[in-house]
């Protein structure tokens, strides 16, 4: 009944807009109304549902060997809050080599649009604090225009006024003056500190920023957000967990934050200083690809009825071939399809075409487990063995062939997850969930009904249980 029953929830949750079409119908006749299954999209891949792919070679010429693998995960981590912060649905941003970038958005039609949001080179800003007339003034400004189009906006006089931050304002210090960001530990206390250090020029424009700021708080921004801004707001007001205040004119160029809540917070502080201090030009892109949504829907639509032509033939071969227990592996084998799909639509995976192979791929390593299983059945039966003891012994036969083979595949995936691009992770992934869920479907479900049906009328049908041949 289990096996039923998570079937049919499976499915609902997959096809939820079929089982409200249902609910729909009984509502009308019915003095309560019965809530509807929440409709989740499936994450669909670049190559499916159409988008920009971008290739970025960064210039790690002024980068030491040792800081490399940072600093492009500084870049990487960089570009991903860019691309989030237009709403872009589902980014795949990823290192490659030593010094490759890619990026993938889908949904995004124009590959102008996407370099752009991208940008080139992090901008690391220090920026003081306003006074106070100058700060009303602004969110004044900031409220006037509130609401405006476009258009209405350029027609209000001082509109560039209301564009800026109202509370800090740039300094001349940026990251170009940056030479390193650090982690380290306060001797006394052990809480952690992020420790500064400017090269000659940066000392002496520090020196003076610190200079006239002593006793008010010093915001750092990297393109255009504050590092320690735990809203991402892009200000530091009283929302903020923490603001860095000026105690004292620092010489020498060499500066401490301290205060920070915690060690986490210190680490996050240190990346993205660094992501300032030491810029990695990107420059245009060196490979570009746009795939239409319309591509993208052929090849979706011709996969995945290609897929279900396939997996319907397999189950009349196995139906036609080894009679009851392969009507029975074919059922099993519908749930194990409803209960992949239900798992990759509840954690997200994102369906591209190499993701689909992988699960198709998966779906024949279950059948070949099915077979394995009904081999040693039907040797099992011809050696004059009862149904049930024939059952069992089947399947401990047919399992070190089993538990090798799936075992071995999903070593070799696990090496393609970690180590391959965007499509070949895709592709490793749905197959790494497909063989694991695949051999529940052959070594549970299928055995459980095998089981079940050996022991009812149908188990004394000596031939419903051989093989053709």
């Amino acid at each position: 009944m289990f096996v039923f029953v998570l079937a049919a929830v499976s499915a609902a949750f997959c096809f939820p807009n079929v089982v409200n079409q249902g609910v729909d119908a009984i509502n009308s006749k019915m003095p309560f109304d019965v809530p509807h299954i929440a409709d989740k999209p499936f994450n669909l891949g670049l190559d499916v549902k159409g988008g920009v792919h971008l290739e970025y070679q960064a210039d790690l010429a002024q980068v030491a060997q040792d800081d490399r693998v940072g600093v492009m995960e500084g870049v990487k981590d960089l570009i991903d809050r860019r691309i989030n912060s237009y709403g872009v649905a589902e980014p795949q941003i990823q290192v490659s080599g030593e010094n490759r970038l890619i990026v993938e958005l889908p949904g995004i039609e124009s590959v102008q649009q996407a370099i752009e949001w991208i940008g080139q080179t992090p901008w690391l800003e220090f920026s003081e604090s306003r006074s106070e007339e100058d700060s009303q003034k602004i969110v004044d400004k900031i409220n006037e225009l509130q609401g405006k189009t476009g258009e209405e906006i350029l027609q209000v006089p001082e509109f560039e006024i209301g564009l800026q931050n109202p509370y800090f304002m740039p300094t001349e210090l940026t990251g170009k003056y940056l030479k390193k960001a650090s982690l380290n530990y306060d001797q006394n206390t052990g809480r952690p500190i992020v420790e500064l250090a400017f090269d000659e020029e940066g000392a002496k424009i520090f020196e003076q920023v610190t200079e006239r700021n002593v006793s008010k708080p010093l915001a750092i921004y990297l393109d255009g957000y504050s590092i320690i801004d735990t809203n991402d707001d892009g200000q530091i007001d009283n929302s903020d967990l923490y603001a860095p205040n000026v105690v004292e004119k620092i010489s020498g160029g060499k500066a401490q934050i301290t205060g920070l809540a915690s060690v986490q917070e210190a680490k996050t502080l240190v990346k993205r200083l660094n992501e300032g201090a030491l810029p990695v030009p990107l420059g245009e892109p060196i490979a570009q690809q746009k795939v239409g949504p319309t591509l993208g829907a052929i090849s979706l639509e011709q996969t995945v009825t290609a897929g279900v032509i396939g997996f319907l033939l397999v189950m009349l071969f196995m139906i036609a071939y080894y009679r009851l227990p392969g009507l029975l592996a074919s059922l099993a084998l519908a749930l194990y399809g409803a209960l992949l799909l239900a798992v990759f639509k509840l954690i997200g995976v994102t369906m591209s075409l190499a993701g689909i192979g992988g699960f198709i791929l998966s779906a024949g390593m279950a059948v070949d487990a099915n077979i394995l299983i009904f081999s040693r059945l039907k040797e099992e039966l011809r050696s004059g063995k009862g149904l049930a003891l024939s059952v069992e012994e089947g399947f401990n036969r047919a399992w070190p062939a089993i538990r090798d083979g799936n075992f071995t595949t999903v070593a070799v995936a696990l090496i393609l997850f970690f180590l391959g691009t965007s499509f070949v992770k895709g592709f490793a992934a749905t197959l790494i969930w497909g063989i694991m869920l695949s051999m529940y479907s052959a070594i549970v479900v299928t055995r459980t009904f095998l089981r079940i049906m050996a022991g009812t009328r149908l188990g004394k049908f000596g031939w419903l249980w051989k093989p053709i041949a």
